[in-house]
């Protein structure tokens, strides 16, 4: 593993293990993170899956119900019925936040005051099978745009995850084995260099007591020598 380029110096390794301690208290919180976004993205799929089940059991009815109002009615006669709707709708759209992820929540608000104000036609001309399309398509309505908002979140919370995922990656597999790498070169290059001015510093106390020695001998032969002198 490559470690950075940095002075070996006891302040740089000060910087180095706040910076490891920093890493590594962020990697357990986007583990923890991640974790969380997996459960809820999970939970939101068998939700999702579910509505989405439910919706095309609806729209299927829809279908079968048109397909019969089709037969039993001309074409003109439904083009004239569905030409001019009768009811509106306006999508307002809000958002919530999802473990730091905002995601959007759709409401709806009719036109009218009566929502069941649906049918833009009258009943002399029409089938009943068109009148239980139109009711099954009022009823599909709000479960679609709840299916809508959920499918959007699904896929921000899955961009999220990756993210997540590749930000773990990238402190578990590279910034923090750098910082580890580089803490201990700089660790041996410091006990090194201490074990080097250890080893100077005995070797100037030897050179100093083997002065002092040297200095002690010589004293003591020209004592001796004086000695020696005055008393021959």
């Amino acid at each position: 593993m490559a470690r950075l380029n940095v002075n070996p110096t006891r302040m740089v390794l000060a910087s180095l293990k706040k910076r490891l301690n920093v890493a590594s208290r962020g990697h357990k919180l986007l583990k923890d993170k991640r974790d969380e976004l997996m459960k809820t993205f999970l939970d939101l799929a068998r939700e999702n899956k579910v509505l989405r089940e439910e919706v095309e059991s609806m729209i299927d009815g829809v279908y079968q119900n048109f397909a019969i109002a089709n037969a039993v009615m001309s074409s003109q006669a439904v083009e004239e019925a569905l030409m001019y709707p009768k009811q509106g709708v306006i999508v307002n759209v809000d958002k919530k936040n999802v473990m730091s992820v905002d995601v959007p929540v759709f409401d709806f608000e009719t036109t009218t005051n009566d929502v069941t104000d649906i049918y833009s036609y009258g009943f002399a001309t029409t089938s009943g099978e068109l009148d239980a399309a139109i009711s099954e398509l009022s009823r599909v309505f709000p479960v679609m745009l709840k299916l809508a908002a959920m499918e959007k979140e699904a896929n921000l919370l899955a961009d999220e995850i990756e993210k997540t995922r590749r930000r773990v990656n990238a402190l578990e597999y590279v910034m923090i084995p750098k910082l580890q790498e580089t803490i201990r070169y700089i660790t041996m290059k410091l006990d090194e260099n201490e074990r080097g001015n250890q080893t100077r510093l005995m070797k100037v106390k030897d050179m100093m007591l083997q002065e002092a020695i040297e200095e002690k001998q010589a004293f003591d032969e020209a004592v001796y020598n004086e000695y020696k002198n005055s008393n021959s």
